[in-house]
């Protein structure tokens, strides 16, 4: 087994497990874990998204590597809603098989198996990951739930289904007006402007930002440990398999044909081959969707990540 792979995944295992234990011990209530949830989705994961996009300078982006990565995300999620239909489960089964874990495992991963160099596309994957794949995920997830209004609409005699202009329109309002998608326009407009946010205020979103991750890894535990594992199993290796397995290989082969060679195609597709991310869960806790699903397919990605990863990185050097 790769010493890098275990050392990076192995803080993100400790954070799924001491979240599981606090709750196995009576020190939290599985319950509580809705709250969690909406603070760490509402709070601090738009502190993340803004901070980060407000360092992002789109003249110095080398978008080359990240269009293979996002063509082949993009792919995935397209291939997962088309098969499965337009709903809120749909939406975020499709996220989960085309987003995954780049910055808690990625950055260290990547950092200690290809250097500085490997880290430059990496950083550039980060930048914009969010910016892509949640906000294609948000505009999904609020369509869906316009959609399913609408059918519910339907089956009430003093109502009706509303005009379709009418739920394009509210789905795109939701899905602007959104603890994602405005952060990362807000970031992403400000650092267009060449100032740096004031130490006052970014001292405290660096604080919020820094929360974020491992208390999404934490509340995946907690969730973990009042779910039915056994039960969700067998979607959740499907689930392991197409993001693990199926992605990097798309995006390799997608890379490949773009003219994609050497460090920048090797860093787009281990980070392709990452564990399913932690935000993965905080979308279907947001929209209350297939949360054990979800939450028995991020602790078995990750378990799996501990092979599937080190095998990705040792093909990868062939290409």
């Amino acid at each position: 087994m790769n010493a890098a792979v275990l050392s990076s995944l192995l803080p993100v295992v400790v954070l799924i497990a001491l979240g599981y234990g606090a709750v196995r011990l009576g020190l939290m209530r599985s319950e509580a874990s809705k709250d969690l949830a909406t603070l760490t989705f509402s709070v601090l994961t738009p502190a993340l998204l803004f901070r980060t996009m407000s360092r992002v300078h789109l003249d110095q982006v080398d978008f080359k590597p990240v269009l293979a990565y996002f063509a082949g995300a993009i792919l995935m999620f397209a291939a997962m809603m088309a098969w499965q239909g337009m709903s809120r489960r749909s939406a975020v089964v499709a996220l989960s098989t085309s987003y995954g874990n780049t910055v808690a495992i990625g950055i260290p991963l990547v950092g200690l198996a290809y250097g500085a160099e490997g880290l430059v596309p990496l950083f550039t994957l980060i930048s914009l990951n969010a910016l892509v794949m949640l906000t294609l995920a948000t505009v999904a997830l609020e369509f869906a739930v316009a959609h399913e209004a609408n059918a519910a609409a339907e089956l009430q005699p003093e109502g009706g289904p509303r005009h379709p202009v009418k739920i394009v329109l509210t789905a795109m309002r939701n899905g602007i007006i959104h603890p994602v998608p405005l952060p990362i326009i807000a970031g992403l407009l400000f650092a267009q402007t060449g100032w740096a946010v004031p130490a006052v205020i970014d001292s405290p979103l660096q604080l919020l930002a820094n929360a974020m991750g491992p208390l999404a890894l934490m509340l995946v535990g907690v969730t973990l440990a009042g779910s039915r594992i056994g039960a969700q199993l067998a979607g959740a290796t499907v689930l392991t398999v197409l993001k693990n397995l199926v992605l990097p290989l798309l995006v390799a082969g997608l890379g490949w044909r773009l003219g994609l060679r050497g460090t920048p195609l090797v860093v787009m597709v281990v980070a392709a081959s990452m564990p399913i991310g932690a935000n993965v869960f905080m979308f279907s806790q947001r929209y209350n969707v297939a949360e054990e699903l979800i939450t028995a397919s991020v602790a078995v990605s990750t378990g799996a990540a501990l092979v599937t990863v080190s095998l990705a990185m040792a093909l990868v050097a062939y290409l």
